[in-house]
């Protein structure tokens, strides 16, 4: 592919798009592991955000409060620079950045699904109790599968704001395609001028997300507001 590019466009604009296109695949990982990883703890986190407990619920709303209200870049910061000063271990970019944007992402999602749960009339859990189903078969088999159609929208559509972040990722160094850009952004090689390069990076960013912004719009359209069906159809 390279050959290719460098044929087609000559040098240094072949090696140059060659190099974007091809850290663009570590931008695509670190964004499925940051939504795979925060999907895991905002499912954790929406379950306890829900539970009649008062204990679990208020340590729920403080994560989310807490990684809501703190910037990514910070994260970055901190997992990246400051704990591995602060405790004197070696912390890889690769390690660093995953974190925090794991945390960073299971903030967003814990509150998305927190709200598509509670978005199921209260006559739904009423409706499962009086059939004498228990709080976890009521979640499981009435409540989720109604939430599910509420939250599969936005959850989808967070995924290009992942995106997105993952471009502060290099300031803690991690080699993904902002690194690489702004590195052929800042050389001295004809070319590589900054109005050359950074169009060519928004066009990629623009690939990754306006795919997942439509169909996000689309299932909106689809899917719509939550089944309004009585708990006993929806237990069956």
């Amino acid at each position: 592919m390279k050959d290719m590019l460098v044929a087609a466009l000559g040098k240094p604009e072949g090696i140059v798009l060659f190099q974007l296109l091809d850290a663009t695949q570590f931008t695509i990982y670190l964004s499925l592991i940051a939504f795979a990883g925060g999907g895991a703890i905002g499912a954790l986190i929406a379950f306890l955000r829900i539970l009649p407990g008062r204990l679990p619920r208020r340590f729920a709303l403080a994560w989310i409060w807490l990684f809501q209200s703190t910037p990514l870049l910070m994260l970055l910061f901190l997992s990246g620079l400051g704990a591995p000063r602060l405790l004197g271990v070696e912390v890889d970019p690769w390690t660093a950045a995953s974190v925090s944007l794991t945390i960073y992402t299971s903030a967003y999602l814990a509150d998305v699904w927190r709200g598509a749960i509670e978005s199921v009339g209260q006559g739904q859990w009423e409706g499962a109790r009086a059939l004498g189903l228990g709080f976890g078969k009521t979640l499981g088999k009435v409540i989720l599968p109604q939430a599910a159609r509420v939250s599969l929208a936005p959850t989808v559509g967070f995924m290009v704001q992942i995106i997105k972040g993952t471009s502060l990722a290099y300031i803690i160094g991690f080699h993904d395609l902002m690194a690489i850009g702004k590195r052929w952004a800042n050389a001295p090689v004809d070319g590589t001028e900054p109005f050359v390069v950074f169009p060519v990076m928004a066009l990629i960013y623009f690939c990754l997300c306006f795919p997942l912004s439509r169909l996000a719009a689309h299932l909106e359209r689809k899917l719509g507001a939550p089944s309004k069906t009585g708990a006993a159809q929806a237990a069956a």
